[in-house]
């Protein structure tokens, strides 16, 4: 996987201090399921000193909770639940190296916050209860673990130098269970990444959405709508790290029907289009996860105004001791 160095003193001038983070000096994959053995310590690692990183409630909707793993339980069935979407549902490759046949895993779940959401009315434990999960890697922390996931598809590292003042929070792996697959539960994993920017005063969100079929050609309408209606430019814009790499100007502006376009559109990519993301210019070709991807590029500056009055400034329409059902 490319990685590109930080700039230099970045860190420092974000005021961020690598002696004050708990996780630094700490051998994590020893700890975690990357070492082979039985895990001993929570993977939310590499956490700084905010209480809320503790496995506090980021948000509730009625049952519905959301929350970052809180011990290596959670996580392990978090990973369950992406094999089942991923592989067994959606047909990716997994690893022949995989410690365990049932799950998801890779290295960089052992440096990443695991956001989830937890159906409390499911018999049994927490690691029970768990219905969907987004993974959430801050710069600061790629940067001293072997860089972003995306970055083996897209130049993310020189995206990232380029705004060297700003905070980049790359977000990944998102799944639901089908029984799921609702409103409350998009928003209410939206209401945790929202928390958590705000609490680690994140600037950019960006990371890896995928049309699903490892053939760009099928989606030629929605990756033509993108690059011509929402593709990022100029300090924004992305380049392909791959030779795996297609260039989403399939058709003609005048020949993209915009309607057939947005309905073509992945809910997730649509979702992010929404709150007013930009996309690479390029797509890349996933055999692994038999996915056509393209890069997500969100400045927190820009989205709607309309989400923010929706989720709340500080984060609070779906708090977990707001009012909701």
């Amino acid at each position: 996987m490319p990685n590109s160095p930080a700039p230099p003193n970045r860190a420092r001038r974000r005021g961020f201090n690598p002696s004050q983070d708990k996780g630094f000096g700490v051998n994590i994959a020893s700890q975690t399921v990357l070492g082979g053995g039985q895990s001993q310590t929570a993977p939310s690692s590499l956490v700084d000193t905010l209480p809320s990183d503790d496995g506090a409630l980021l948000g509730q909707i009625g049952p519905l909770q959301t929350r970052l793993v809180r011990e290596p339980a959670e996580l392990e069935a978090a990973q369950r639940l992406r094999f089942r979407v991923f592989g067994e549902e959606m047909g990716a490759t997994f690893s022949q190296d995989a410690p365990v046949a049932d799950r998801d895993e890779d290295r960089f779940d052992a440096v990443c916050d695991h956001l989830i959401v937890l159906d409390t009315t499911l018999p049994g434990e927490a690691p029970d209860q768990i219905v969907g999960t987004y993974r959430l890697l801050r710069d600061e922390v790629a940067t001293r673990t072997g860089g972003f996931y995306s970055a083996s598809e897209y130049a993310v590292d020189t995206l990232v130098a380029r705004h060297e003042d700003k905070r980049f929070l790359e977000l990944g792996r998102s799944c639901v269970m089908p029984d799921y697959r609702s409103k409350r539960t998009i928003e209410l994993l939206w209401q945790g990444i929202w928390a958590y920017c705000l609490r680690h005063e994140i600037d950019v969100m960006t990371g890896c959405a995928s049309f699903a079929g490892a053939q760009a050609e099928q989606h030629a309408l929605p990756l033509s709508f993108l690059y011509h209606h929402a593709r990022a430019t100029g300090e924004w814009a992305v380049e392909a790290a791959t030779g795996d790499a297609v260039c989403m100007d399939m058709m003609p502006v005048e020949a993209v029907d915009m309607k057939a376009a947005l309905s073509a559109l992945p809910p997730l990519i649509k979702g992010y289009l929404r709150l007013g993301a930009k996309f690479s210019g390029t797509a890349v070709l996933d055999r692994a996860f038999c996915t056509t991807d393209v890069l997500v590029i969100l400045p927190v500056a820009t989205i709607s105004e309309r989400y923010v009055r929706y989720y709340g400034a500080d984060a609070s329409r779906f708090a977990a001791d707001a009012k909701t059902a």
